[in-house]
């Protein structure tokens, strides 16, 4: 009777440390994607403050339209947190992606303002925070295809549920989303 106890005992001690093992691993990785959210949402944010530089510039050139833009991307937008959904972050990159296809009209319409140096140096800023929103979509893409691969393998799946750790949707590239091309 004592060595079935010892090895009951044994067998215990063993599920919860690996239990505590794989809460920690899923925990990390759960944190890996936080991170690259919040990582996506910094980078939103300047890309927003470039666009923002980009619309006071045009208003020089279209004055209402600038205004309007301005409002209408002050009302619309949100900060992207570790929390925020791959919808939000899709919403955001939509206010952008309009407003950069109206500001692209603008400049089609006064060519002196696309050959402005500041305007040329002010959209390149807009294009680098893309390519590094770009990044960042990579990184917590990696880090959601290791979280949700872990949490489907056996025997982690038995646990996971009641750890409260789920699978984590992606970030989808937009349709017909396209880089603003360079003025330099």
């Amino acid at each position: 009777m004592p060595t079935t106890l010892i090895i009951l005992g044994v067998a215990v001690v063993l599920v919860v440390l690996w239990v505590m093992s794989t809460q920690r691993r899923l925990v990390v990785l759960d944190e890996n994607i936080n991170n690259a959210m919040s990582q996506i949402g910094v980078q939103l944010s300047s890309r927003f403050d470039a666009l923002t530089a980009l619309l006071d510039l045009t208003k020089g050139y279209a004055k209402h339209e600038s205004e309007t833009l301005i409002e209408t991307i002050k009302s619309r937008r949100s900060v992207i947190t570790a929390k925020s959904t791959p919808n939000e972050v899709l919403r955001q990159e939509g206010i952008i992606a309009e407003a950069l296809g109206r500001i692209a009209m603008v400049a089609e319409q006064y060519p002196e303002l696309k050959a402005n140096e500041t305007y040329a140096e002010t959209m390149d800023a807009v294009n680098t925070y893309e390519n590094l929103v770009r990044n960042s979509r990579l990184i917590y893409n990696d880090s959601v295809t290791k979280l949700n691969r872990e949490i489907r393998m056996f025997p982690v799946l038995l646990i996971a549920g009641m750890l409260g750790f789920r699978q984590r949707d992606y970030l989808q590239e937009q349709e017909g989303k396209t880089v603003m091309p360079s003025m330099k």
